[in-house]
């Protein structure tokens, strides 16, 4: 039988769908906008039989968790935007030791410590790596609370199929919101993935050491090589998005996260006025499923990009789009959170072309 459903903010809902995904390992420091969370698993680690600790700092949160994840445990640590950058050395060391974890980001205003609204800006240092080296790190970008419970079970099992962090974007309004969820059944322990890698050596049995990060002689080149060719099979393999698309379109908006909530609210608005616009929302903002908007662009005249900051992933339609489509940008900073109604404004705008609202990017 399917689970009830249960009302819960969505730092909460992140907090119980890693529980129910294995997670017995959770380091973290407080931070608003995300705080119900660490304070939900707080309790409930207690529960079943985990690990939970409130670190000193991000700085030594993100080490706590790479410690976990070298022992093999299915592990997290959550934060919001300034604390997650923080973070961005461990995650880092991570990439590069290839050991798995998920690291939540309820981003923020910003720069610097900018407020505590809800924002999107963090999306270059999600997608770019936000650190040193030649690394690259999965990031889902969920939509609501319900996504929220579904792909924290889903950034977990690809944490541990490719041996990476994965990184998942919410932003202070979903995490604030509350929505009736249903959750994945819980996962039994001795159903995780076993892992040859860890390093389990004590005494009385044979020592077995991990890997040092310190490669010479051709080695990180070699190193690197091998992290490369992950990253091109979970380019291959993990591309999620959703697209809301009928034939007679004339244009697509794309979005993700809460923006693209607020644009679906405003498509459905403009429908009564005779404007056909399709949605394209992508999940994994990387690796960022370009074909596919690649061939929904070749289909429109247009192509609306809407998100809560000044310019980030629109780089990303860019490059997926080229002059296959017009492209006409609209972004709102630092913490604001515009209306459905702004949105079909913006939209308005660019079907008219008349510059108004918004602004048309030039390839």
């Amino acid at each position: 039988m399917p689970s009830e459903k249960m009302l819960m903010n969505g730092s909460q809902v992140v907090g119980e769908a890693a529980v129910r995904a294995g997670c017995r390992y959770y380091f973290g420091y407080p931070i608003t906008p995300q705080n119900e969370l660490p304070e939900y698993l707080s309790a409930r680690m207690l529960e079943v039989g985990g690990t939970f600790i409130q670190a000193e700092s991000e700085v030594a949160s993100i080490n706590m968790v790479l410690g976990a994840s070298v022992a093999g445990g299915r592990t997290m640590t959550s934060s919001s935007s300034p604390g997650v950058s923080l973070k961005q050395e461990g995650i880092s060391y991570m990439a590069g030791q290839e050991l798995p974890a998920v690291i939540i980001n309820m981003m923020r205003g910003g720069p610097g410590l900018g407020n505590i609204a809800p924002s999107a800006a963090d999306y270059f240092q999600a997608t770019r790596g936000g650190a040193h080296g030649d690394y690259r790190t999965p990031v889902l970008a969920p939509a609501g609370c319900q996504e929220l419970a579904d792909l924290t079970s889903v950034a977990f099992d690809i944490a541990d199929q490719y041996r990476t962090p994965v990184l998942l974007l919410g932003d202070g309004l979903m995490g604030q919101v509350m929505e009736p969820v249903i959750f994945p059944d819980f996962m039994e322990l001795e159903d995780l993935p076993k892992k040859d890698y860890i390093l389990d050596g004590c005494k009385g049995r044979p020592p077995r050491a991990l890997f040092s990060m310190l490669l010479q002689d051709g080695q990180l080149h070699k190193h690197n090589l091998h992290l490369q060719e992950k990253y091109d099979q979970i380019t291959a393999n993990e591309l999620r998005w959703e697209t809301k698309v009928q034939d007679d379109d004339d244009m697509i908006i794309v979005a993700y996260g809460s923006a693209a909530r607020i644009a679906e609210s405003a498509i459905e608005e403009l429908k009564a006025e005779g404007l056909n616009i399709g949605l394209f929302r992508p999940i994994t903002l990387w690796p960022y499923p370009m074909a596919a908007l690649r061939e929904l662009a070749s289909n429109v005249s247009k192509v609306a990009v809407f998100e809560l900051n000044m310019g980030q992933m629109v780089e990303d339609v860019v490059l997926s789009v080229g002059d296959r489509a017009e492209i006409n940008f609209y972004g709102v900073p630092g913490g604001l959170i515009p209306t459905p109604a702004d949105v079909a404004d913006f939209l308005r705008s660019a079907a008219k072309g008349d510059g108004k609202i918004g602004r048309r990017i030039n390839i």
